[in-house]
């Protein structure tokens, strides 16, 4: 087993946090991986990708040649990798910030209000840990339970509680989408 997970947004979403955080998951799974990141100059903003690698072999080529997974938080991100997934692949998108004109074929395609659920639970800046527990809930990459402690491990207790919230919706909105069958908006 080797799945290839692409995480795509703008600088400052916090998207390389949240695949480093996804390696430490399956690590403690007993899974081996690899994660590599890529962003512009510009601190805020600019393009950022974080490539998490996770297999139960040694894995040999540390990047992600057709991704298992997209997870598409900024527009830009999104035009470029749609065209980089596997035809099976699971495609997750941000419902308010990325538009698309013609779905990508995958049966696994969700539209989600992952800003908008940070936004109601009062910073923004816990969107890329909502991100991360829709990822858990609907691809099954990791468990739910190495995925809490990585986040735990990740944040000083001041965050801590805010971000197990935003972990524990997340969850939610990807269980959701998959007991509903909700594939998103065609």
């Amino acid at each position: 087993m080797r799945t290839e997970i692409r995480l795509a947004a703008l600088g400052g979403q916090g998207m390389i946090l949240a695949g480093v955080i996804l390696g430490k998951a399956a690590i403690a799974d007993g899974k081996n991986a690899v994660q590599s990141q890529s962003y512009g100059p510009e601190s805020r903003g600019g393009a950022a990708r974080s490539e998490v690698i996770i297999a139960d072999e040694e894995i040999d080529y540390p990047m992600v040649i057709k991704a298992d997974v997209l997870v598409a938080l900024s527009q830009p991100g999104y035009d470029k990798y749609i065209t980089e997934i596997k035809p099976a692949g699971t495609v997750i998108i941000d419902k308010d910030l990325v538009e698309v004109d013609n779905p990508p074929e995958s049966e696994a395609y969700y539209k989600l209000p992952l800003v908008h659920t940070a936004d109601r639970l009062g910073n923004r800046i816990v969107a890329n840990i909502i991100t991360l527990g829709s990822l858990c809930a609907i691809t099954g990459v990791v468990s739910k339970d190495s995925l809490t402690k990585a986040v735990q491990s990740s944040f000083p207790e001041k965050i801590l509680d805010l971000n197990l919230e935003a972990f524990a919706a997340g969850y939610d909105l990807g269980r959701q989408a998959l007991e509903n069958k909700d594939k998103g908006e065609k």
